[in-house]
């Protein structure tokens, strides 16, 4: 077995150093193609909004998603989220003890044992979702899903089930925007705002690896961090002690003042700003942040999780953060904020030059 784990640590290594050679590959590649393009890293925790970001930058710099074939491919990660959201729900219904109409009760394990094959559901599995998502319990449980992991998407889904699981189910952009897909891996898309080019690079991994390529990267123009801001009251799904928020914050502390980034210049999204917008009205921040004094007011909250953050920078003398609220699901919301950090690239550009 112990030389079984040494092969193991060792293959591991071996993928780490082969990730890394790839992005210089990559980046070196990259330098001859242009040099006058503008290089972008996006940052940020798992279900910040990272990916929709650049979905949007797909749809409205590359026409992306418009083809019935493109979107058909994205068919089965959106069955996958329906799937998650319902399950997520059952389950967290008998981890709080909320019982379900007794009418309903039989539904659940047909449900978890449900195919995750869209070829193979059928019209009776669609109405069993439809009728479980309708029970009051389910509902009940749905009321309290901050205190559990659950998709932002699973209301929509849940609520269209009959739609998404039509045989002839084709997602449209809207659908994708709203889907949650795991980065993996490297995505880097090209794209132009008028005459300035630019590239966004997007790049998997958990953070025990990110700190053996981030180097790569020391040469980007801005580096882009989005944080959801309304994941205050919310825990990581992998420690259900550690807040959203925090894990957030440490992060973003790590990214910032990283010596290979002391003097790069960041621009912060602090992104679900509708949903943010919401439930600040119920909930305000002291379930995070002990000290906050706000109440219930958006803009207070608002000033206070963007102050938090940028009293990280520890070099403000010589790097800038910009902030920008956004909404990652609305596309015309994400072109105006882009056009607003185009101008601030620019600027920093020749700020620097």
């Amino acid at each position: 077995m112990g030389n079984r784990l040494k092969k193991n640590n060792k293959n591991n290594k071996n993928d780490i150093v082969k990730r890394e050679q790839f992005i210089d590959q990559m980046l070196m590649e990259d330098n001859t193609k242009e040099e006058n393009e503008y290089k972008l890293l996006l940052l940020g925790p798992g279900e910040s909004g990272k990916s929709t970001i650049l979905q949007q930058i797909q749809i409205i710099h590359q026409d992306g998603f418009k083809s019935k074939k493109e979107r058909s491919k994205l068919r089965d990660t959106i069955l996958q989220n329906l799937l998650h959201s319902i399950h997520s729900l059952i389950k967290a219904s008998v981890h709080f003890n909320v019982e379900l109409e007794s009418e309903n009760q039989y539904l659940v394990e047909e449900i978890l044992n449900l195919p995750t094959d869209f070829t193979k559901i059928t019209n009776e599995h669609c109405q069993m979702i439809k009728q479980l998502w309708k029970d009051k319990g389910i509902q009940q449980t749905y009321k309290i899903r901050h205190k559990f992991h659950l998709f932002d998407c699973a209301k929509a889904f849940l609520d269209d089930v009959e739609r998404i699981l039509d045989p002839d189910y084709i997602p449209t952009v809207e659908d994708i925007v709203k889907s949650r897909s795991r980065t993996t891996g490297i995505t880097d898309i090209p794209f132009s705002y008028g005459s300035l080019n630019f590239r966004i690079w997007d790049v998997g991994g958990q953070r025990n690896e990110r700190r053996k390529w981030i180097h790569c990267f020391q040469s980007v123009t801005v580096l882009l961090f989005v944080v959801s801001l309304s994941e205050y009251d919310q825990n990581l799904f992998e420690d259900s002690k550690v807040r959203r928020m925090q894990e957030s914050l440490l992060l973003f502390d790590e990214i910032c003042n990283s010596r290979w980034f002391r003097e790069t210049n960041m621009v912060l999204f602090l992104n679900k700003d509708d949903l943010f917008r919401k439930k600040i009205k119920k909930k305000d921040l002291t379930c995070c942040f002990k000290d906050y004094e706000g109440g219930r007011d958006y803009d207070n909250a608002l000033e206070y999780i963007k102050g938090t953050f940028l009293a990280l920078n520890q070099n403000p003398e010589n790097k800038t953060i910009y902030t920008y609220t956004t909404c990652a699901t609305d596309t015309k919301s994400v072109d105006n904020v882009f056009k607003a950090v185009k101008e601030t690239i620019l600027s920093c550009h020749i700020k620097d030059n």
